[in-house]
């Protein structure tokens, strides 16, 4: 029981210092000399990057489209029992995502991925987010490591396409309302999403990591070789709950590598860290990232 109140005592006095104008200035000027020796930055992101610009988390009390969670529909069973329900809910969502603009978060991170790319050093993003955000803003070196709202796979053949169509299909045209009182489509599954590769015609689903599936090996084995290299990680509006991302940026710390923190709040990986930044992404990340005095114009 003492090393756990140890901790949450800890973690109090850590919010409280956080606030201090004068922590959070000398703990910037050192974050910066670290930034500014970096070669090989990774940027660990999450939905509270998102969230920033309005994408609905469908998490807590608020966390529902009609009267589901995502949890509920964002599954290989949902979609085998009423892929019409399920590709009402990723309909909204795409849809959604069509009126919401990268924040000052995404911008400061491509801003400085374009930048240091000019002086022989490395910004990748490793996203849990799949609304392409970090793309809009302009990052090249992005993993969607959950898949993206805009790219489908086929049920049948496999293919993995982009797909930016408004709508999806004529038949989802005007659906996926998020009201709990609107009915469902129920849209017979030869009217949904088709795959148009010649001689398939599968159905369609999106392609995101549903709860329950295994992350794609490929872009594990990429994403481990980036941290593995990396000398400098900042882990950006993430909970550090969902694993295995929530290991990434501790493993990182584990072997001595300077990890910083941007956040609305601690979380269970904070102490593990060497900096922490309380507040919007979008406040406290840009100011992190901008030109540090020892680059070359």
């Amino acid at each position: 029981l003492e090393p756990r109140v140890t901790l949450v005592q800890r973690l109090v006095s850590l919010r409280r210092l956080s606030a201090s104008p004068c922590f959070i200035l000398l703990h910037l000027t050192e974050f910066r000399e670290d930034f500014a020796k970096a070669k090989h930055i990774a940027i660990i992101t999450g939905a509270g990057v998102s969230a920033e610009s309005g994408v609905p988390t469908f998490r807590g009390q608020g966390g529902y489209w009609r009267k589901w969670q995502a949890q509920d529909l964002a599954t290989p069973e949902a979609f085998s029992r009423d892929p019409s329900l399920v590709w009402e809910f990723y309909h909204y969502r795409r849809e959604v995502m069509r009126s919401k603009m990268p924040n000052p978060a995404h911008l400061a991170i491509a801003e400085c991925e374009s930048r240091l790319s000019k002086q022989g050093r490395s910004v990748v993003i490793i996203t849990q987010n799949i609304d392409e955000l970090h793309h809009r803003a302009g990052s090249k070196h992005v993993y969607e490591i959950h898949g993206s709202l805009f790219k489908t796979r086929c049920m049948s053949c496999g293919e993995v396409k982009a797909n930016h169509k408004s709508p999806i299909c004529p038949a989802l045209e005007g659906k996926g309302e998020p009201d709990p009182s609107a009915k469902d489509a129920r849209i017979p599954v030869q009217h949904l999403p088709r795959c148009d590769r010649s001689g398939c015609n599968g159905l369609l689903r999106p392609h995101v990591v549903w709860f329950g599936e295994t992350l794609d090996s490929d872009i594990l084995t990429a994403v481990e070789q980036e941290l593995e290299k990396c000398d400098l990680c900042l882990v950006v509006g993430t909970s550090s709950v969902v694993y295995p991302a929530a290991m990434f940026a501790p493993q990182v710390a584990g072997r001595g590598v300077p990890v910083a923190e941007f956040n609305m709040e601690c979380t269970p990986a904070t102490m593990r860290f060497k900096y922490h930044f309380e507040g919007p992404c979008g406040v406290t990340l840009p100011p992190a990232l901008e030109r540090h005095e020892s680059e070359a114009i």
